[in-house]
């Protein structure tokens, strides 16, 4: 029996995740060694990031999540594979290949190349990620939040002609200019047709536990709540939904949450990042709020607590899934 297929025939809770990222991948990392080998741990992962680059498929959070649940992370970067080699990177150099900006390790094109074959003989991401699963072994269902494209593409002001604006994907605009340039919004490109992949909303309204990881709150959270079905599904699972902060003191755990947070004018820290994803009990979709030790906030509706949110260890990490699962009033 697979791991994916394993966790239908649980007897343990089921916890649904809502991850993006390097952040999102640890944290699932902790929540699966503190939970009993019979829990069923679903990941609802974010799919904003992914892109066609060089005729290839790239879903750079469901990669990092796989990756670090299945032992193949590279441990200094976060994401990508371990013991990469760049040979395939500077042979596309040599030909002028573009865009120039994005580097494709060998070991990573293997994953790219399984995938892009798969979507082009008919299979749905979702199906995709089950496939590929099955080498990793990540002991989590990674479920993309939707087969459909749905991606996240950002308006700025155009560098080569200024005074005038053009969107560009999240990656160029993330990869490329690190968020360093003058930008206005962001877009989910193709959200108004998208569905949720297969049995997300079923999983979401059948948890003991809702958990929104430490991710980027506008472009990993905000892109899967982007998908048409999921706010709602949020709304009315009998489980309690609880976030776990991403800002830590004012500053983002990891990556540029902060240069997201500024584009859509809210400010960085935990206090306010509670009160984008608001209140359940209002127009939100939270019930709980967790803030790092030395944070404090107020986020009318939500019940806060303060406890330690640094990934330092994945014992650390555990402690803080078990906080969550409390206060959801599952116990691990």
């Amino acid at each position: 029996m697979t791991a994916q297929n394993a966790a239908t025939a649980s007897a343990g809770p089921k916890i649904a995740v809502l991850v993006g990222g390097v952040g999102g991948a640890r944290f699932l990392q902790g929540l699966k060694a503190l939970l009993p080998d019979d829990a069923e741990i679903s990941a609802i992962v974010n799919v904003g990031d992914d892109v066609w680059m060089h005729g290839l498929r790239i879903c750079p959070d469901l990669d990092t999540c796989m990756y670090t649940l299945g032992g193949g992370i590279d441990p200094e970067r976060g994401w990508g594979h371990a013991n990469e080699t760049w040979n395939a990177k500077e042979e596309l150099a040599a030909y002028g290949a573009k865009p120039d900006w994005f580097g494709l390790g060998d070991r990573d094109i293997a994953t790219h190349l399984i995938r892009s074959e798969m979507l082009r003989a008919g299979y749905p991401l979702s199906a995709v990620t089950e496939a590929l699963s099955n080498r990793w072994q990540p002991g989590v269902r990674l479920i993309p939040a939707t087969d459909d494209r749905c991606e996240t593409h950002v308006v700025i002001s155009d560098p080569d002609n200024p005074g005038e604006r053009r969107a560009i994907h999240f990656q160029e605009w993330w990869v490329r200019y690190r968020a360093a340039v003058e930008t206005h919004s962001f877009a989910s490109i193709g959200a108004e047709t998208a569905t949720p992949a297969p049995n997300v909303t079923e999983i979401i309204a059948e948890a003991d536990a809702v958990l929104l990881a430490p991710s980027n709150p506008v472009v990993s959270i905000g892109a899967i709540l982007s998908v048409p079905g999921i706010r709602g599904a949020l709304r009315t699972t009998k489980a309690k939904v609880i976030g776990l902060s991403p800002v830590i003191d004012g500053k983002p755990l990891r990556g540029m949450a902060d240069e997201c947070l500024s584009v859509i004018g809210v400010e960085t820290s935990a206090e306010a990042v509670g009160r984008h994803y608001g209140a359940r009990s209002a127009t939100g979709i939270l019930d709980g709020w967790l803030v790092h030790s030395t944070d404090t906030a107020d986020v009318p509706g939500v019940e806060v607590r303060g406890v330690p949110l640094l990934m330092t260890d994945p014992d650390a990490t555990a402690e803080m899934a078990r906080a969550a699962l409390e206060l959801a009033g599952v116990k691990p």
